[in-house]
């Protein structure tokens, strides 16, 4: 999904997109939150309302679900540690930037449609904004969240691994690979900035 900027506004940008005029906000009406108020039950918000995965920046940028992935504590910052298959769009654009964000929209019927939709569809074949409705916002760290998030953290990338076979203590676990996908490669994020809507 690559947007090409076309000229500023009071409000954002208006860029313009397979012939189609998009507005990117600033994060205006987004509300910054100390980090430290953030009290999801992980477990419930990461493995049954998933995530939106979003890299790149105004530019160019594509998001993806996931329902795996870990928020805690590393090395003295927050963090949140983000499962992504190379073979993913989302992931060379994680691999081209220093930050990316993770957004939750909750529950409704509306977004688990967004949810599934972009976890099924390819940003290098549609407009994945277009498509699902997703109101793109830039971030104070030039990262892109949605208007209908009702959380979004902004991260920045520390570590990066990639899982292969021989790590598995569990080759149980190898039946998550082959056919259904590559081996993940593992991001370790610092929280940078949180925004609650």
């Amino acid at each position: 999904m690559g947007f090409c900027p076309f000229r500023a506004c009071c409000c954002g940008l208006l860029t313009q997109h397979k012939g189609e005029f998009h507005l990117i906000k600033y994060n205006i009406d987004m509300k910054q939150i100390d980090i430290k108020q953030i009290n999801d039950n992980v477990f419930e918000t990461i493995g049954k309302e998933w995530i939106l995965v979003a890299a790149g920046n105004k530019d160019k940028f594509n998001m993806m679900t996931a329902s795996w992935g870990c928020l805690g504590w590393l090395w003295n910052k927050p963090v949140a540690v983000v499962f992504i298959r190379p073979e993913r769009f989302t992931h060379e654009l994680i691999e081209a930037n220093d930050t990316m964000t993770l957004s939750f929209l909750g529950h409704s019927e509306e977004a688990r449609k967004i949810y599934n939709f972009c976890g099924s569809k390819s940003g290098r074949d549609l407009d994945k904004c277009e498509a699902t409705g997703l109101k793109p916002v830039v971030l104070e760290g030039g990262s892109i969240g949605f208007e209908q998030a009702r959380l979004t953290l902004e991260c920045r990338k520390l570590y990066k691994d990639s899982m292969s076979a021989e790590k598995f203590i569990d080759k149980d676990l190898l039946q998550w690979y082959g056919a259904k996908g590559g081996f993940h490669d593992v991001y370790v994020v610092e929280i940078t900035h949180a925004y609650a809507e």
